[in-house]
């Protein structure tokens, strides 16, 4: 069965990723679409506006075959890590194709950017350590690098979409058969784009219509609509647990938390009395140095508390927990499971909570939000549509 993956956040699911699996099954011919979807904490460093099965679910109803979950060791981490985790992902499922969206409004070759990447990382890392100008993040840096040893090279801030498909297409080259890659153009809306016109609109906008009480019901599929109504979260829901958390941790506890660098412990505890809300928390102790992005990340560690030694360990042991599939979905994992060097979880007992510590610990935390959330794990099987 010919196989399509796809790195997902689906948050929530609307027609814009609609459309997006319906182009890549076109365009790759795949008898079978695979997702690999965040679960509860994203990598923007927050939480998931409705839990990973609804998300899944969605996903299913409307052209997904099999989904499983990009557990929270990789879901909540910088592109690289994002990327590093879904493209292992697929490549342990057996993906023939490897597809997602970009805003790049030029063609653009991602397989030749990622072979090229992987025979001369050296050589990139080098020139990185001496571009000397402070002041910019690691992104800018390397853009600025990139820019002059790759001539086609060109990247914009305003295209996150296009810098995610670049992480991917590095990833995806350093396997020794690499999947073909199938970039779809993004319609009309932005990534960030806040406008609820017409009939699809970026999750950004979606987002906000939804705490701003808009109606969300032209932009996504019924189930998603229906999903939202139910209930939704945000990092408001978690700012007490988070308050409390970093008030009770000492410094010395704050410092074994994934990320905690550089003195960042103490600027979080002498930011968080004087803070009123997660937003203006966030705003406080923000810097040139580290982005919103980067705090937000850094906060969901807290609240979870992932601790570096952890997070770590889990990289290490990886594994496929099935979220959900078709009877196309179902057919593909039986014709492939017994090359599948990754264990494959579809019922999580003791064995299985063992390897999906962070995970389990991660979506106890996310329940805490709404007497409406299910139980996550235990007694969960995936969802058949």
């Amino acid at each position: 069965m010919n196989s399509c993956g796809i790195i997902a956040e689906y948050n929530p699911f609307h027609n814009g990723h609609k459309y997006q699996l319906q182009k890549a099954r076109e365009q790759t011919q795949a008898d079978v679409m695979i997702v690999a979807m965040s679960g509860n904490f994203l990598q923007r460093g927050e939480p998931a506006i409705i839990d990973k099965w609804q998300r899944a679910a969605e996903a299913l109803e409307q052209g997904a075959d099999l989904v499983v979950e990009l557990p929270v060791q990789w879901s909540l981490q910088s592109a690289d890590y994002f990327a590093k985790g879904g493209i292992k992902a697929l490549h342990a499922l057996h993906c023939a194709n490897l597809s997602f969206g970009t805003d790049s409004t030029e063609d653009f070759d991602y397989s030749a950017f990622g072979r090229f990447i992987a025979s001369h990382q050296e050589e990139l890392d080098a020139a990185y350590q001496v571009y000397d100008k402070p002041g910019l993040s690691y992104a800018q840096k390397m853009a600025a690098v990139l820019n002059k040893e790759y001539p086609s090279f060109s990247l914009q801030k305003e295209q996150p979409n296009h810098i995610l498909g670049l992480t991917y297409a590095k990833e995806n080259a350093r396997f020794e058969h690499p999947m073909a890659i199938y970039p779809v153009k993004r319609l009309k809306s932005s990534h960030h784009s806040t406008e609820l016109t017409e009939e699809i609109a970026s999750a950004t906008a979606i987002r906000q219509g939804i705490f701003a009480g808009k109606t969300i019901e032209e932009v996504v599929p019924t189930k998603t609509a229906e999903d939202l109504a139910f209930y939704q979260v945000s990092w408001k829901d978690y700012w007490p647990l988070l308050k409390y958390k970093v008030l009770a941790s000492s410094p010395a506890e704050l410092r074994e938390i994934y990320q905690m660098v550089e003195g960042l412990e103490y600027r979080l505890k002498n930011k968080i009395k004087d803070a009123a809300n997660f937003d203006e928390y966030v705003e406080e102790v923000k810097s040139k140095r580290y982005t919103r992005t980067r705090i937000q990340r850094l906060l969901c560690y807290v609240l979870l508390n992932l601790k570096d030694k952890d997070v770590k360990n889990a990289w290490q042991h990886n594994y496929l927990h099935i979220l959900g599939f078709t009877q196309k979905g179902r057919q593909y994992l039986q014709q492939e499971k017994k090359t599948i060097n990754w264990p494959v979880i579809s019922k999580i007992g003791q064995a299985q909570e063992q390897l999906m510590t962070l995970a389990v610990q991660s979506d106890n935390i996310y329940q805490l939000a709404s007497s409406q959330i299910a139980e996550q794990n235990f007694g969960k099987f995936p969802i058949q549509v």
